[in-house]
């Protein structure tokens, strides 16, 4: 066991596009969930040692600083390693000194803060809000407390969206000077507010565009791009990412969360009247070799380095070319073999899932 993610589903407001398990903050609801949160830890953890914890949503930062104190308590369950990370997701909004004490104090070393745009009509639209000096004021604020591992977050590709805005936040993005930074295309999925209104997406030649420039300016700007949506300053890599990339097994906890332990994927429930009724697990599947080996490709691929084809041999105990037909790919260089490794080419990066059913 490699790793923990909590879901924790409370919002103060609810984004247009977003299709994560998510309630409205009520408190009420909060004690409740987070009590039932404590059992499920308990009765499913066994003192493993961890190397990554994560606290996502849902927005974790919303919680008051009783309820935030409560959930660090139930932390403390965890026997984590001595080089651990422990990433708590915020909004910039809620961040006070006292919550920064409380995280600070309870062992969190990572920052994930969705910011996603300063643009007033892209906030608008993803019913958002943000402001440049606010944020400027918490990041120096998140460094008196001394986070010195920090993400934002940044969401292109919204309609209406042009390069002029998307090279405006990004010049505002650079300028926090943080040590690693997400960046996501916008994807209408079902259930959200967005999909719910038929809004369409900007056309895909924009989109791509976009990402090249993205790649492009943070590269120039000294962030290694380790993953299809990811760049960082040296060794600031999300750790508990790569785990997840590198197919390792991991926890989930809370309403919605999925976990990976031995041969199995699953899914808790994301109903939260269910959940609070300790009736947890919603969807289990059972893996067989090729199911693990086809999500090790899918998941691997999507990094910079890709998969090391000693290491998939010493996980599987069989050559990956064996099992995959990779030879065209790598004839017509959409893969590309270096020292050891497979990867994609990175003039095919924004279109990997052709190259993975190609693979598949």
């Amino acid at each position: 066991m490699h790793s923990i993610y909590i879901h924790i589903p409370f919002c103060s407001s609810i984004c247009s596009y977003c299709d994560f398990c998510k309630f409205f903050y009520e408190s009420n609801w909060v004690t409740k969930y987070l009590d039932s949160l404590n059992e499920e830890i308990k009765n499913r953890y066994n003192d493993e040692i961890i190397e990554t914890l994560y606290i996502g949503g849902g927005t974790p930062s919303c919680l008051d600083n009783k309820s935030l104190k409560k959930l660090m308590d139930i932390c403390k369950i965890f026997n984590l390693n001595e080089k651990y990370e422990f990433t708590f997701e915020c909004n910039i909004n809620d961040l006070t000194e006292e919550k920064l004490h409380i995280l600070k104090s309870s062992g969190v070393n990572r920052l994930s803060i969705g910011i996603e745009s300063f643009d007033k009509k892209k906030l608008k639209f993803m019913e958002r809000t943000c402001d440049y000096d606010d944020v400027l004021e918490k990041i120096n604020l998140c460094r008196n407390f001394d986070f010195n591992n920090i993400n934002v977050d940044l969401m292109y590709a919204i309609p209406g969206e042009n390069m002029r805005i998307l090279k405006q936040d990004l010049k505002k993005i650079l300028s926090l000077d943080v040590e690693h930074i997400s960046t996501y295309s916008l994807i209408i999925e079902e259930h959200t507010k967005i999909h719910n209104k038929h809004v369409e997406t900007i056309r895909e030649e924009l989109d791509t565009k976009m990402y090249k420039y993205i790649v492009k300016t943070l590269k120039a700007n000294g962030y290694d791009h380790y993953e299809v949506s990811n760049f960082c300053k040296p060794n600031k890599y999300s750790r508990h990412n790569m785990n997840c990339w590198k197919n390792k097994e991991y926890f989930g906890f809370g309403c919605g969360a999925s976990g990976y332990i031995g041969n199995v994927r699953y899914t808790n429930t994301l109903s939260i009247t269910s959940y609070l009724k300790n009736k947890i697990k919603y969807k289990e599947e059972l893996l067989s070799l090729k199911d693990v080996m086809d999500n090790e490709i899918m998941l691997g691929l999507r990094l910079a380095s890709g998969i090391n084809l000693q290491e998939f041999f010493d996980k599987y105990e069989v050559n990956l070319q064996e099992v995959y037909n990779i030879k065209p790919l790598l004839k017509n260089k959409e893969l590309i073999y270096k020292d050891g490794n497979i990867f994609i080419n990175p003039k095919y990066i924004y279109v990997m899932n052709e190259i993975l059913i190609k693979i598949i």
